[in-house]
């Protein structure tokens, strides 16, 4: 039989671990399952995804300062040209292989700062490449949420419409993707491919003064909140620095992780206003990286959704400090949606409130968690199959027909 030839697709490589990953959970179910599927990458970071994943892999837009934002002439020219060029190369990328799969990430939605001709424009021309010459594209168990640029819409429409096949990492990505004008009857949900990932056991609690790990993020609020960014960051920095100066003086040491590279001055402006031996900073180049930190926690406070993701993989007592729906939908499937703070109105003594009341519960806590993963797990089983159905059919052939998706939450 001629291999199958795979693709896989996406802002991979280029320092944000979630997205990474989903990739590596992707990856991890096509050397299970498809171990004779040819793979190669289109991402944001080649160099990082061919040396990391050991798959061969090509930059994804032609013109390397794509997300710089450009004032001088020689940049506007330089962008412009690009797209056209991107086009061509996207094209030709699609047509040498038989699937491409968008691993997960929150590719249709715009809950961070997002310029339509950016991603959201390579993803279209992904989506139209392979309907234009019968390349299999799917999208999987990626994130959605309502858009108000219109421009962003309109593509981010297209290409869901566009593709082979769509699952999503929850209810309200589809119900999204459905107000935007997508017929999602068929379409999946089922939860983040990051759940499939390998986890280490959580270290049992200590006494009451164990380590907290805090997740950070260089977090200035969403697409339709640029006009207030600067005053977002500075509620969220301001509060999460009360916040761990108070876990200190109670005598907790503190833990800081981030998810993304852009992340690091959060990390160096908590070190410098709180000042203590009791507060370090970890250095993950991964996931897993992040699981064995939280798994070492007592309790987890984070921002990051992939921060989340990983905490509550490992069963830890986690609280949500929430920048968007996307994190309530997610602790509400795990079953501890009370414990959720907005990340643009951090309160710091309602925050505490949360945390020791989350404190109190922990061993229910562990619990329910223990239980919501079992779930989680059989779902993702059932996500896969349905995958193989969907993009494999000749290896489906051989295992009995996995039943649509229609709900696994």
């Amino acid at each position: 039989m001629t291999p199958v030839r795979v693709g896989v697709f996406g802002l991979l490589g280029s320092g944000n671990l979630g997205n990474d990953g989903s990739l590596e959970a992707v990856l991890h179910y096509l050397r299970a399952e498809h171990p004779e599927a040819v793979v190669d990458a289109l991402c944001g970071g080649p160099e990082v995804v061919a040396a990391r994943y050991d798959i061969p892999a090509t930059r994804l837009h032609w013109y390397r300062g794509e997300y710089r934002t450009a004032s001088r002439a020689g940049a506007i020219a330089a962008k412009g040209l690009g797209k056209l060029v991107d086009a061509g190369r996207t094209a030709a990328w699609v047509r040498r292989h038989d699937v491409v799969i968008v691993p997960g990430m929150g590719v249709l939605e715009a809950t961070l700062p997002l310029r339509p001709w950016g991603f959201p424009y390579a993803l279209f021309l992904l989506c139209a490449s392979g309907r234009l010459f019968g390349t299999r594209v799917a999208l999987v168990g990626v994130g959605a949420d309502a858009i108000r640029n219109r421009s962003t819409r309109a593509l981010v429409r297209w290409s869901a419409r566009l593709a082979t096949y769509r699952s999503y990492r929850d209810d309200l990505s589809r119900d999204a993707m459905r107000t935007m004008g997508v017929n999602t009857a068929r379409d999946a949900v089922c939860p983040d491919l990051a759940f499939s990932l390998p986890a280490p056991q959580a270290s049992p609690p200590s006494d009451p003064s164990g380590p907290v790990c805090v997740g950070v993020m260089d977090f200035h609020g969403g697409d339709d909140d640029r006009a207030r960014a600067e005053e977002i960051h500075r509620r969220y920095l301001d509060g999460t620095i009360r916040f761990v100066r108070t876990l200190v003086e109670d005598g907790r040491p503190v833990r800081l992780v981030t998810g993304d590279e852009c992340d690091a001055p959060v990390v160096t402006a908590i070190l410098d206003a709180v000042d203590s031996p009791l507060v370090t900073a970890a250095e993950a180049a991964s996931l897993a990286d992040l699981m064995k930190e939280m798994a070492a926690a007592d309790t987890v406070v984070a921002t990051r959704y992939h921060n989340l993701i990983c905490a509550l993989k490992v069963g830890v007592p986690t609280l949500a400090l929430s920048y968007a729906a996307k994190s309530d939908a997610l602790m509400e499937r795990m079953g501890i949606v009370a414990y959720c703070h907005p990340a643009r109105e951090v309160d710091v003594d309602q925050l505490l409130c949360q945390f020791r009341a989350l404190e109190r519960r922990s061993a229910a806590v562990r619990q329910t968690l223990a239980e919501r993963n079992l779930t989680v797990a059989r779902q993702l089983a059932h996500q896969f199959t349905a995958l193989t159905a969907a993009l494999f059919p000749a290896a489906a052939h051989a295992q009995p027909p996995a039943d649509a998706l229609r709900e696994t939450s």
